[in-house]
């Protein structure tokens, strides 16, 4: 298990309230729905009871692992930080040596990757191969579709939303 797990402010915010609303909604609900299938007679072929035993089980594993996230949690704010080596939290322009092509990422955790937005994990192999280089350096991407050159053209911190 990490030491620390790295987040943006905007994780950090999301995975509280979402421990907050598991404990205090989620959690009630599903002892409510045991006790209403409880009622229903016979445990032992009750797919109501088994079902809302088996969603608490889900969720209380859920609130174990976003108590220890966020207790663990290594709060970074990227709009604090400057230069031009890439670190958590910055959002770097990369230009395809072959095509020309631009991709924009911001280097994020865990819990906030999303593909789609350019949001990549720290321990995602593109963000380990581009953290510590800096504006200008080429850097060798190794990826299911084969290696591909890239030369850092920007490092920015900015807010991710």
């Amino acid at each position: 298990m990490a030491d620390k797990f790295p987040m943006t402010p905007a994780c950090h915010v999301r995975l509280k309230a979402e421990l907050k609303h598991l404990k205090d909604v989620e959690r009630q609900q599903v002892a409510k729905d045991i006790e209403v299938a409880r009622g229903h007679g016979d445990l032992s072929e009750n797919a109501d009871y088994d079902a809302a035993k088996e969603r608490q089980g889900m969720i209380e594993a859920r609130i174990r692992e976003l108590e220890a996230k966020t207790a663990l949690a290594e709060v970074i704010d990227p709009t604090k930080l400057s230069g031009e080596r890439v670190v958590f939290g910055a959002t770097v322009t990369l230009e395809d040596a072959d095509s020309g092509d631009e991709k924009v990422y911001s280097i994020v955790g865990e819990d906030e990757s999303d593909a789609k937005k350019g949001r990549i994990a720290i321990t995602a192999p593109v963000a380990r191969a581009l953290i510590g280089k800096s504006v200008g350096d080429t850097v060798n991407i190794r990826s299911p579709g084969g290696d591909r050159e890239v030369e850092i053209i920007d490092v920015v911190f900015k807010a991710i939303e």
